[in-house]
């Protein structure tokens, strides 16, 4: 598994193509504008280093803030409208000032990752990857690694700690919870009742057949007009292909309202779970969550609300109400019971 780092005054030989960093894209750089000026990325001493994972023929792109000192790790996970810069903006780079190692992982299809040649990722892959990646982390050191994921990625983060060796994972932080399994959290997830219905079916079967590699935009399967509360900030959001933007294949839609977890919510005992729901989010509501975090009983659950923020929130108190909520979570699970 070869790594390869993108230094401060060039790109890796590894690179083949344009715009394979952050540093050569402007679309977070818009997107900050939207941010409180304490968030934004001004200068070099800002930015999180980038560097690239090999795993099964992709080169996986992480942002991280790397810190030998920390006493334990937060990687962090986007959703299927956002990408890893987007999530050090708004959480890895204040907890990289609070003295925690972060990493931002972009996720197969997303952000500046590079998928292999003819690959066709699904969600499952997606699951695989990060307990791969959380292995190669714990092979360095044995320091405690919170997961973070918003919208889709909250889910992602239960899903991994369910399926990776026990141990692994410390504690998980969720914008969301959302199992598509559930009908009622399906139909409030995807673009309009056609797709949740009629469109749903049709990917269903598409998914059996060779087009099932067929490409799908986020913004016409899913309820992307909700991402965010600033009408703005989502027109920046559209015309980034790396997240908003982007599509996936069919394939990736199926495993995603299909899968099945390797331990079920009313059985899960590998960690304590924190939501943090933001308490204007048109897109997915508190409610959304309770199918997953109600029959969590064997380990704490606590929900903390974020006050006046979007699904993907920009909006203060929300924004620093979920900084110190993580903060103070990762130090509980992770640090404290060392």
């Amino acid at each position: 598994m070869a790594r390869h780092r993108v230094g401060m005054n060039g790109m890796s030989a590894q690179m083949k193509r344009n715009a394979t960093t952050y540093r050569e894209q402007s679309a977070w750089r818009d997107l900050q504008e939207f941010l409180p000026e304490r968030l934004r990325m001004i200068d070099d001493d800002d930015l999180p280093t980038e560097e690239f994972w090999s795993w099964q023929g992709h080169e996986i792109h992480l942002d991280r803030y790397p810190n030998p000192d920390a006493p334990a790790k937060v990687i962090l996970h986007h959703g299927v409208g956002t990408n890893g810069r987007q999530m050090n903006l708004i959480l890895g780079k204040t907890l990289a000032e609070r003295g925690w190692e972060v990493t931002s992982i972009d996720n197969l299809g997303y952000g500046m990752t590079r998928v292999a040649k003819g690959s066709t990722p699904g969600y499952t892959d997606w699951v695989q990857m990060v307990t791969d990646y959380l292995a190669f982390e714990r092979s360095k050191d044995d320091r405690p690694i919170v997961l973070y994921g918003l919208s889709a990625g909250g889910m992602l983060t239960y899903h991994v700690a369910a399926h990776a060796p026990r141990g692994t994972v410390s504690g998980i932080v969720g914008m969301t919870f959302l199992d598509p399994r559930d009908k009622d959290v399906w139909r409030g997830l995807v673009h309009d009742q056609f797709v949740a219905t009629v469109g749903t079916k049709a990917i269903e079967l598409l998914a059996k057949t060779p087009l099932r590699t067929m490409p799908y935009p986020m913004k016409l399967a899913a309820k992307m007009s909700a991402l965010c509360n600033d009408k703005g900030a989502l027109k920046v959001f559209f015309a980034d292909k790396t997240s908003a933007g982007n599509s996936a294949a069919l394939k990736f839609f199926d495993e995603f309202r299909t899968y099945v977890p390797d331990v079920e919510p009313r059985d899960f005992d590998v960690c304590p779970v924190l939501l943090t729901q933001p308490a204007e989010d048109h897109w997915s509501p508190v409610e959304f969550s309770a199918p997953v975090l109600d029959p969590i009983t064997k380990v704490p659950v606590r929900t903390v609300m974020l006050e006046n923020a979007g699904h993907f929130p920009l909006e203060e108190p929300g924004l620093t109400q979920m900084q110190d909520a993580v903060d103070a979570f990762v130090r509980e699970v992770a640090v404290t019971k060392v």
